[in-house]
């Protein structure tokens, strides 16, 4: 048996997980803040409180005998070095969203989405680094002059481990996101950086799934690391014909696919994952604050108002609610609000609001995943994500109206355990006990709950026009149930929105 170490870098802390190279089990974590930063989601942050969180997340011997170590970071942070290596400022985070004229600015100047999708798989957006770069040259060009490289926080995390060596790593996941890589040709696209910050920088060389970073000076393998998205793929232990639902205030969707789609709406964003895959994201900017502002209105809470929406029936007597109340991503409809649909003297009642609000929300990333399915992308299985996953209206929704096998795998620290399973997987291949084609084979998801559609009680109350006698109290329903539903919430959403989805 041996021992393997994941660190998660997130936006508020550091977390260590060790495990056992060969089972997963967790042996040992332990968790730290950063400090100085200004808040849960800070902006910007000197990068030297990453290390001293992972100083204090690791007290105690929590990295005591371990072999190798993985690390994940957030996602399209900006880390900008000197020529001598040291940073010209605080490294651009994640959550800061200054750079949101220059991603437009660039979206438009490459020919729009459907530019971008060619050359990068993905359209600029404020939290990207492509976009931070022209920000930094437009508002800090004395700074900016003094750059010579960049780099992701899980990259310079590595670098430090390592003792600063003269070679500077990634790995295709985190790369993929920074908008100037591109997961379908495997390369970066220099010209986009010398769009953003006027000239040409330093970038990361790009390490395969499997291949080590290097070893720190006391002997440690540190594997390529990867972003937090792709390590909690990696934890979860998804692959091909799984899709994830991220139940947040928004939600993302992803699945694992063989190949990197093109999307030239720029609706899909064409990710890598940590396995030598892809994985296509969608976002839908209205999840859990659907049912957030439906509790409010209702004088509820969120296990108040699923208590409520389960002594509704399926397709809460014709109402619906389609729950764009900020605008929406998918469908592109940044500008639009929210719609209540099919209010009758018998629909108004609180619980068929509450319904409608939970059928609405689902149905919302149920239209992510149709786009999917659309592209190409296998789906036999959803892993469903979030606090609001544990609501029983949920759960009792979700597998008839995704039309699939739903599991929803017990809380944990997916990201530090996927850059844990990542440094068993490159040990492995170094030691020669594992191959460079597939991950370990750590077991996955114990103590999931799993919901299938097929053993949904069918309702036997009223129909979705709301006749009929109707019992309250009914779950999801089966397929039939589900499928009802989409297709009662589909032509709301084409009547009020035609051709939402017809581009896609």
């Amino acid at each position: 048996m041996g021992k393997v170490a994941g660190i998660d870098n997130s936006s508020a802390g550091t977390t260590v997980v060790v495990c056992d190279t060969d089972t997963g089990e967790v042996l040992r974590q332990g968790y730290a803040p950063h400090e100085g930063g200004d808040g849960g989601k800070p902006s910007e942050l000197d990068p030297q409180a990453w290390l001293l969180s992972l100083g204090e997340a690791a007290k105690g011997g929590v990295l005591e005998g371990v072999q190798a170590i993985g690390v994940c970071g957030q996602q399209h942070g900006l880390v900008a070095l000197d020529a001598g290596g040291v940073t010209v400022r605080p490294a651009l985070l994640r959550g800061d969203n200054r750079a949101q004229t220059q991603a437009a600015d660039l979206l438009q100047e490459l020919g729009g989405p459907a530019g971008w999708a060619d050359a990068v798989g993905a359209q600029p957006q404020a939290a990207y680094p492509v976009a931070k770069l022209r920000w930094l040259a437009q508002h800090e060009p004395a700074a900016a002059a003094r750059v010579a490289a960049v780099m992701l926080p899980h990259d310079w995390l590595v670098w430090q481990l390592l003792g600063q060596p003269a070679r500077r790593t990634t790995d295709r996941g985190d790369a993929s996101g920074t908008g100037y890589w591109s997961a379908a040709t495997g390369e970066y696209r220099p010209d986009l950086v010398e769009r953003a910050l006027g000239r040409s920088v330093a970038l990361p060389e790009v390490l395969g799934p499997a291949e080590p970073a290097g070893q720190t000076p006391e002997g440690l393998l540190i594997s390529a690391g990867t972003g937090d998205t792709m390590a909690a793929a990696l934890g979860l232990g998804v692959g091909p014909g799984d899709a994830v639902v991220s139940l947040g205030a928004g939600g993302s969707v992803f699945a694992v696919h063989h190949e990197a789609l093109k999307d030239p709406t720029g609706t899909v964003t064409a990710f890598a994952d940590a396995t030598g895959r892809h994985l296509p994201v969608l976002q839908v900017r209205n999840a859990v604050r659907t049912l957030r502002g439906a509790a409010e209105l209702l004088g509820t809470d969120l296990a108040g108002l699923s208590e409520l929406a389960l002594a509704s029936t399926p397709g809460a007597y014709g109402l619906v609610l389609l729950p764009y109340l900020e605008g929406e991503r998918t469908p592109d409809l940044p500008h639009t609000a929210g719609t209540l649909a099919g209010l009758r003297r018998e629909s108004m009642k609180p619980e068929h609001l509450a319904r409608a609000a939970f059928e609405g929300m689902l149905c919302g990333l149920a239209d992510a995943l149709d786009v999917l399915r659309g592209k190409g992308v296998e789906i036999r299985r959803v892993v469903l994500l979030g606090a609001a996953a544990e609501l029983p209206a949920v759960r009792a929704l979700a597998p008839s109206i995704f039309g699939t096998l739903v599991v929803v795998p017990p809380p944990a620290e997916y990201a530090a355990l996927g850059a844990a399973r990542q440094a068993a997987w490159s040990l492995g291949t170094v030691l020669g006990s594992h191959t460079q084609g597939e991950p370990p084979a750590w077991p996955q998801l114990a103590g999931t709950a799993v919901l299938d559609p097929e053993d949904a009680v069918e309702p036997d109350g009223p129909g979705q026009d709301g006749t009929g006698p109707g019992e309250p109290g009914h779950g999801g329903g089966g397929p039939a149930v589900g499928s009802a539903v989409r297709q009662q919430f589909i032509a709301v959403r084409e009547q009020t929105h035609p051709g939402a989805f017809a581009a896609l």
